[in-house]
């Protein structure tokens, strides 16, 4: 019986040891795109029906994953602003590589723009996730809810202090004060910038909502102590002068995260 009883311990001592590790989150090693469209005069509408009826289904049969689609608040640029993920950098050039080379893509291309180009500049940044993400996947939360894509430039050398605070204290302060996490990101090695940016998504109920927010946030004590701390710790200011570029998005309505 006492042999029988040390057995079953020791059994839920390892069920318990291990429990941690089984429910451990594993770090995101996906490749993240950001694609930045600005549509020829008059001709978003036209874009918008060519990714609504033809490019996010042509993305997924060639392993694109669409993350989410979103146009500015104010669209000056007449922007459409999105992001996809592949599960590597060789698995990306494949598919951009099958897909540029789709019969369907290219019938669909050609009757879209026999009246004009669409589109007049694609920029596009490859991004991996930051270690303090969340898990960045396609979610629909509040349809009505506006998105904060926020960019900062570091002074040389300084992103490991930037992702340290905001590992340490600002995601959870967002949170306090009503943002939604959606994703962190950094550019990855060897591309431009990729030693000096942080680029993440939040979401808030609406414009409104957001300029509380940030006004909450930026009057905390909380973060006023971890602002001075990190920058005592570091020499100075970790972002260099006007390095923080803040853009509010709202989805469209074939994006899969609202």
């Amino acid at each position: 019986m006492l042999k029988k009883l040390t057995l079953l311990l020791t059994s839920l001592t390892s069920l318990l040891t291990a429990a941690p590790e089984a429910t451990a989150t594993a770090p995101d090693t996906k490749t993240y795109e950001l694609r930045t469209y600005y549509a020829a005069e008059g001709k978003l509408p036209e874009l918008h029906a060519r990714f609504r009826d033809h490019t996010t289904a042509l993305f997924t049969k060639h392993g694109i994953t669409n993350v989410g689609y979103w146009v500015p608040l104010e669209n000056q640029e007449n922007k459409l602003v999105y992001i996809v993920s592949f599960p590597s950098p060789e698995a990306q050039k494949q598919a951009w590589k099958e897909f540029g080379a789709d019969p369907e893509w290219k019938t669909v291309h050609a009757a879209s723009e026999k009246n004009g180009k669409l589109v007049t500049k694609i920029t596009s940044q490859q991004l991996s996730a930051t270690s303090f993400s969340p898990a960045i996947q396609p979610v629909v939360k509040d349809p009505a809810r506006v998105f904060e894509m926020r960019t900062y430039t570091t002074q040389p050398g300084k992103l490991p202090n930037l992702h340290a605070r905001f590992k340490d204290h600002t995601i959870a302060l967002f949170s306090k004060h009503g943002m939604s996490h959606f994703g962190y990101w950094q550019i990855q090695p060897g591309k431009p910038e990729a030693e000096n940016t942080l680029i993440y998504l939040v979401a808030h109920a609406s414009k409104e909502a957001c300029a509380k927010s940030f006004a909450d946030f930026r009057a905390d004590p909380d973060w006023i102590k971890a602002k001075a701390e990190s920058e005592a710790a570091a020499g100075g200011s970790l972002t260099v002068a006007d390095g923080v570029k803040s853009e509010l998005l709202v989805p469209t309505d074939y994006s899969p995260s609202k």
